[in-house]
């Protein structure tokens, strides 16, 4: 069977890869990645290598008047920002805001990774399996021991799903998807939004400003810039299910009280993506960000629509996707849970503050107005 996934928002699901400043020159609103080793060739029949060299190893960008025409004339890809008004904050950013993260490329092109899709399933079916006993279990031994176990996770995913063989997740297996075109991306720019407390308990919209804080106007906050599969883009891929362990007499045998077949997992799924969704559209409520609360409201719709047809299931995976994407436990506002994450360095100042955790969210731009979520996509299996 194959499996398809449409992107419903700006989508990256990167490989660890980032464009650095002197990768790239900015011309005529496109990222044009440069083939150095084209340009290196074509110096090294000349004067100019050592020059080139030599800014390569001192600058933070490349010298647009000195070597722009490379950007013309020697790159290997040409990647559109998603609209004009991007270009402006790109040029007065800070070198080390440029490095722009890229979507995951093998040597037939770019692809989803199996690893992403079956990590988001996963996250989704272990919320629907999720233990209130199996977090107690996890704060428990953070009290008894002094801090938290190396690995909390771990016995809240075997608790969830079972341990090694008896895994309810062996029933599907997932390739990588096939390549998708090269002009299926675009540049987008995005910002971090946050939440601050203001007199008698009130939210306010805050813009992160690297190094400083949080400012008010969000043309002062620090922009960032990432490749990203546009909306509409669809990937596919080989689909798999074990159909022993689908078997009744298989599930008793591996301790499960409900076998999980594929209508069950996207169930559950789909029940995870209404409470992120819903969590997120109270985060634009507060924020006041009329223009990503429609877009919420919109995946809310299309949600709707996907289980009426049972029509496979939504799910956000992939970079910028956020906190909620990443956790099977979505009830922040739990003691024990608040508990468990103040336990833990990079989240334990956040927690602190008392506010609604998490209390940040990357923020797409589209024609330079806060409007989108990274990651949300649409899942289909059929034949």
């Amino acid at each position: 069977m194959k499996y398809r996934v449409m992107c419903l928002t700006p989508t990256l699901v990167g490989d660890g890869q980032k464009l650095a400043p002197i990768d790239y020159m900015v011309w005529k609103d496109h990222v044009n990645v440069l083939d150095q080793a084209r340009i290196f060739r074509l110096l090294a029949k000349g004067p100019r290598l050592e020059g080139y060299l030599n800014q390569l190893k001192k600058a933070e960008k490349l010298d647009f008047a000195s070597w722009g025409g490379f950007a013309q004339n020697y790159s290997g890809r040409r990647i559109p920002f998603e609209h004009a008004s991007s270009t402006p904050f790109w040029e007065r950013a800070h070198a080390e805001d440029l490095f722009i993260p890229t979507f995951a490329t093998g040597p037939k092109g770019p692809y989803l990774p199996a690893t992403a899709l079956k990590g988001a399933l996963r996250t989704g079916v272990v919320h629907g399996q999720f233990s209130e006993r199996a977090l107690a279990d996890v704060a428990s031994r953070a009290g008894s021991e002094g801090r938290l176990p190396r690995r909390p996770a771990t016995s809240v995913e075997d608790a969830a799903l079972g341990a090694g063989g008896s895994d309810s997740m062996r029933l599907v297996s997932t390739s990588d998807s096939s390549a998708v075109p090269e002009n299926s991306f675009r540049v987008y720019l995005l910002r971090v939004a946050t939440l601050e407390s203001r007199s008698g308990g009130k939210l306010e919209l805050g813009w992160k400003q690297a190094p400083r804080g949080s400012v008010r106007r969000v043309e002062d906050a620090t922009p960032s810039f990432a490749e990203m599969a546009v909306p509409g883009t669809v990937f596919e891929g080989e689909w798999h299910e074990n159909a022993f362990l689908a078997q009744p007499e298989i599930a008793k045998s591996l301790r499960r009280r409900e076998r999980l077949d594929r209508a069950s997992l996207f169930t559950q799924v789909n029940n995870y993506s209404e409470q992120v969704l819903r969590l997120q559209k109270q985060y634009a409520e507060w924020t006041g960000l009329a223009q990503l609360k429609a877009t919420i409201e919109a995946l809310e719709t299309r949600l709707a629509e996907i289980r009426q047809a049972s029509f496979g299931c939504m799910l956000p995976l992939g970079w910028g996707a956020g906190f909620l994407s990443k956790t099977s436990f979505l009830n922040t506002k739990d003691e024990t849970y608040r508990k468990i994450l103040g336990q833990v360095g990079f989240y334990a100042r956040a927690i602190q503050t008392g506010l609604p955790f998490p209390k940040t969210r990357k923020i797409i731009f589209l024609a330079n107005q806060p409007a989108s979520l990274a990651g949300f996509v649409h899942l289909t299996v059929g034949d």
